[in-house]
């Protein structure tokens, strides 16, 4: 029979639903204890009333049974929660009682089950996760939250860069593969890109732009006038030989470069191009020009202000962007904002490189959850373990409690119904 701890209240009612909940159970409850009772009745009715006709009989027999299975699956019911009627009885209030247990086959079920590879992987991929950032980078506002933080992790970035020592790893790192890089073959492949079509003619026009400056600059001319006067024989300086010599250098130094400046195939332009060209096969295959330039780049590499340069360049890096991140016209905020919008919309409309980024998310991810899994399983347990086991039954019977009182509705038909056959059996073989 129920006991009255079953119809004892709730402590706490969350919310509307779970009133409903509760009042909707204890409902079927009443309705199911009403039933069992009604059933016992008719029982001792039926009972009573027998000797006067022999369908009372077959009632009397419907009715016991029915009451025989109310009573044993009400029994059922309750043996899940607690006590049928507070006693001790061996093998009740199974959840209470097997609360370690539980928690510790529903942390290995949803590790096994619900974390292995597979189904996570699966899960995972039915997530679109480079559309979304795409949608979420592509909106300027969002762009600009994100830049806001970027900016204000920037100081301490740096700060923390310092206190680490990565600052003098970055300057030793620098150093180190400047030692071993090779000077001369990489000066002479700058010089072949450099000169790739003509490009150092260039070179050449300027120098005979500067040549033409010098040439018609009238104290330059005066100190090379000079120059020239003070090696002629005294004769040649009588008759001022010097303004002559000058005049005639000036005039065919004038036509000279006029000359090569307009003809693109001129032999000078040649003469360059195989002074040139010759250089940078002794830079890139002479071992002593090799032995000069590594020779040169020591010396360069063991002077004490190249690290101080490095260390001022690290210190000048993070003043600039300091100063710039606190102006209100930042040019690295603009640049941030624009760069994550740009990221945003290109990714929006590159399908291929979402598809790789997501299956990089789904490894990524997968390989987190791998790892962690036993540790969320071990919380779960831990967190079941540490439950209100009262509390707990109470939400699960107000959730489910009110299914689990309609075994009883039909224990009692089926038990009626089993000992309706088996009284009309009985009376069939003459028992």
């Amino acid at each position: 029979m129920p006991s009255p701890s079953d119809d004892r209240a709730t402590e706490s009612i969350v919310n509307a639903a779970d009133a409903e909940k509760l009042a909707a159970l204890r409902r079927v409850k009443a309705l199911a204890t009403g039933c069992l009772a009604l059933a016992f009745a008719v029982l001792i009715v039926a009972k009573w009333l027998a000797p006067r006709h022999p369908a009372f009989g077959y009632l009397a027999a419907f009715a016991e049974a029915a009451t025989i299975g109310g009573i044993a699956d009400w029994y059922a019911v309750v043996a899940l929660f607690r006590h049928p009627l507070g006693l001790p009885i061996p093998h009740t209030a199974i959840i209470p009682e097997n609360q370690q247990r539980i928690a510790d086959n529903l942390g290995g079920f949803i590790e096994t089950q619900f974390l292995a590879p597979e189904p996570v992987a699966r899960k995972l991929r039915e997530v679109d996760f480079a559309a979304m950032m795409a949608d979420w980078l592509a909106d300027p506002k969002r762009s600009a939250a994100l830049t806001g933080f970027v900016v204000k992790l920037a100081p301490r970035a740096f700060a923390a860069a310092e206190d680490s020592g990565l600052r003098n790893f970055v300057v030793q790192r620098a150093i180190a593969q400047l030692e071993e890089l090779e000077l001369a073959p990489l000066a002479a492949n700058i010089l072949d890109t450099v000169t790739a079509d003509g490009r150092h003619q260039v070179l050449l026009d300027e120098l005979m732009t500067a040549i033409h400056r010098i040439l018609g600059d009238e104290d330059s001319i005066a100190t090379i006038r000079d120059k020239v006067r003070n090696e002629l024989p005294t004769l040649f300086r009588v008759l001022r030989a010097d303004a002559y010599l000058m005049q005639k250098i000036v005039k065919s130094s004038y036509a000279f470069l006029e000359e090569v400046k307009n003809d693109p195939n001129h032999a000078l332009r040649a003469e360059f191009d195989g002074f040139v060209r010759n250089f940078i096969e002794r830079l890139r295959n002479s071992p002593d020009y090799a032995a000069r330039a590594e020779a040169l780049k020591r010396d360069l590499l063991a002077r004490p202000e190249l690290r101080s340069l490095a260390r001022n360049l690290w210190s000048n890096l993070r003043s600039f962007v300091e100063s710039d991140l606190s102006s209100d016209h930042s040019l690295i905020r603009r640049q941030l904002d624009k760069l994550f919008v740009d990221i945003g919309r290109q990714l929006a409309a590159d399908p291929t490189v979402r598809a790789e980024m997501n299956e990089g998310f789904v490894v990524a991810l997968g390989s987190f959850i791998e790892r962690q899994k036993s540790g969320v399983s071990a919380f779960i347990a831990e967190q079941v373990k540490g439950w209100d086991m009262a509390q707990l039954i109470r939400v699960i019977e107000m959730n489910i409690g009110r299914d689990l009182q309609y075994i009883r509705f039909n224990g009692m038909l089926i038990g009626g119904v089993a000992g309706l056959v088996l009284h009309a059996l009985e009376r069939a073989l003459g028992f």
